[in-house]
């Protein structure tokens, strides 16, 4: 393992300056290196987890309140994000900066409330004044650290080893293979988390209700559908030239083609009109049911705007509509990929 990665980090020495032209593709192979190097930090890290993770989460499971993580620097950086991860996966959470800790702000604690520590090489001055405090407060003290030996490491109840054969960057000096590996176990312990709690979607939705992603959780497609009243709706036996007619009163892209006790017979896109007209030179004759899609894809008012998204997107051929389509086969409008995308209508 180690030649491979030593292999990795010798395409990553650039020196300086550069010049222009040729070694323009040294600046490309120092990129794609220091991605290699950094996958290759997380995936050590991934074979290195096992009890330590089972018992930080069994820790943080044992407390009804809150998580506090901490760290200075790149790591205070990456502490944050933890914070926000474990917030919106069902864990509260909060950010202590550890300098400002001793100043009033470990106010934020409650007894017992667990301790994240992260730092790359467990040394910081910051956090070594800080760990011997919290033990007043009977903080269990997790690290994400990258060095088990520090002496950050001997205040901790568990280790997760951050720890890494090299940074990213030719020096071997800008945090970067560290900082992800050190964000990638603090997923790694959300999710860990997530599965521990049962976390369903939907309450990822109630943390989560801005923006495209709680709408896509929170919406159904019964609320963003396009009724009777909007969507084209035709009989097997319309003409083409009437199909045409619905469709551009109702420009939205298809036309649900309905049996006379509401049932969805099929679904004519755009699309297939423009496949009818290429392929036919007198469209006079031709009626909905001859050019119609007779399985389409269709999607349940029940589902959420993402279901409705993966069904549209996942697939081969992408889709920009679907009818909505209920239990027993009536059809009771179509959504459009526009729609689902905050509401755009």
């Amino acid at each position: 393992m180690g030649g491979c990665f030593d292999a990795i980090a010798q395409r990553a020495m650039i020196r300086f300056p550069m010049s222009s032209g040729a070694d323009k593709d040294d600046w490309l192979a120092a990129a794609r290196a220091a991605i290699e190097i950094e996958a290759d930090s997380l995936a050590r890290a991934a074979r290195r987890l096992g009890g330590e993770l089972i018992r930080a989460v069994d820790l943080i499971l044992a407390h009804p309140g809150k998580v506090v993580v901490t760290g200075i620097g790149k790591s205070g950086h990456i502490a944050r994000k933890i914070v926000a991860t474990l917030c919106s996966t069902g864990t509260a959470s909060v950010y202590l900066h550890p300098a400002e800790a001793v100043h009033g702000d470990l106010g934020i604690y409650t007894r017992g409330d667990p301790t994240v520590l992260i730092s790359k090489n467990g040394t910081s001055a910051e956090l070594l004044a800080l760990a011997p405090l919290l033990r007043q407060f009977h903080s269990p003290l997790i690290g994400i650290l990258g060095n088990g030996a520090s002496p950050l490491a001997a205040h901790l109840d568990v280790w997760l080893d951050a720890s890494v054969e090299r940074e990213a960057d030719p020096n071997n000096l800008a945090p970067t293979a560290s900082a992800v590996t050190a964000l990638a176990l603090g997923d790694a312990l959300a999710i860990a988390l997530m599965r521990a709690r049962n976390f369903t979607p939907e309450e990822f939705g109630r943390f989560h209700p801005g923006g495209q992603l709680g709408r896509n959780l929170k919406l159904s497609a019964a609320e963003a559908m396009h009724g009777p009243g909007e969507a084209a709706f035709v009989s097997p036996e319309a003409s083409l030239k009437e199909v045409i007619i619905a469709m551009t009163r109702r420009p939205l892209g298809g036309a649900c083609v309905i049996l006379p006790g509401g049932e969805l017979a099929g679904f004519i896109t755009d699309g297939d009109l423009r496949r009818a007209l290429t392929n036919h030179d007198d469209i006079r004759g031709l009626r909905a049911e001859d050019v119609m899609s007779r399985s389409p894809v269709t999607v349940s008012p029940a589902a959420t705007l993402g279901e409705a998204l993966e069904l549209m997107e996942r697939r081969p051929s992408q889709i920009s509509v679907l009818p909505v389509v209920d239990a027993g086969g009536r059809a009771l409008g179509l959504i459009r990929l526009h729609d689902i995308y905050l509401g755009s209508r």
